[in-house]
């Protein structure tokens, strides 16, 4: 289920557990009621607010982590095509496997970080990618400076796929529904109370509705910064996809 989904979701529980609880005698409970009401929601409320804050902490460190790995990846990568330039002629080959190896890259990472089906799926190497790495150990170097480019250039690019690896396994670090739905349960029931003891007219209604908003907004906030590669926070494959300009510009 999609970001906007289930914040909407979130929005009509909670904003309908306000409301209905508005038609609830809540006025004719005692003090004694009324405070046994009110210290239930403030823990509720507590752990609801620890939770929430934890969720959007995680999930900005998550997203900042892997927007830091995919502008490292873009660095590497052009690192590595200076360094077969600089070896020569005799690599033009594997430039020219590296730039049809990162639209590939990029193709495949922002699908398969975007599916819930593709995320599920094991991790295999491309052809382009094990085409790439086998010339580059093929290169026979003539001198001590391209025997020196050349371990440099195999080192950056078990870097890269390692950080390839990186990006692929963070990719199933979703939140759990249950986890979920609990969290949106506690949210129905802290604002249930908040009508229980409101008396309907229209300002504390649109308040209650605006509340509910931002409560919501926090779920979308949450799940968007969980899917760095989808949705409307999605990292832009821009700066990878033209790290490399063509051969002979």
């Amino acid at each position: 289920m999609n970001a906007i989904a289930l914040s909407c979701i979130t929005f009509v529980c909670v904003s309908g557990g306000a409301l209905l609880a508005m038609f609830l005698p809540g006025h004719q409970l005692s003090t004694e009621d009324k405070d046994v009401v009110r210290l239930g929601t403030g823990l509720i409320g507590t752990i609801a607010a620890l939770v929430l804050g934890l969720l959007i902490a995680s999930a900005k460190s998550s997203y900042d982590t892997q927007s830091a790995q995919i502008r490292q990846l873009t660095a590497n990568i052009i690192v590595l095509d200076n360094l077969l330039a600089q070896y020569g002629p005799e690599a033009s080959a594997n430039r020219n496997l590296l730039r049809r190896g990162v639209v590939l890259l990029v193709d495949r990472m922002w699908r398969e970080n975007s599916s819930d089906s593709a995320k599920g799926a094991p991790f295999t190497a491309t052809d382009a990618s094990e085409a790439f790495y086998a010339k580059l150990q093929q290169l026979s170097p003539q001198n001590d400076a391209q025997r020196s480019l050349q371990a440099r250039a195999i080192q950056i690019s078990t870097d890269i796929a390692q950080t390839r690896l990186l990006l692929f396994a963070q990719a199933s670090n979703s939140i759990p529904m249950p986890f979920l739905v609990v969290l949106i349960f506690w949210l129905t029931m802290i604002f249930a109370s908040f009508g229980l003891f409101a008396r309907p007219n229209a300002i504390v209604i649109s308040s209650l509705l605006i509340f509910a908003l931002s409560a919501a907004g926090a779920i979308y906030l949450i799940l968007e910064l969980g899917q760095p590669f989808a949705g409307l926070m999605e990292i832009s494959s821009a700066p990878l996809r033209n790290a490399l300009p063509p051969l002979g510009s």
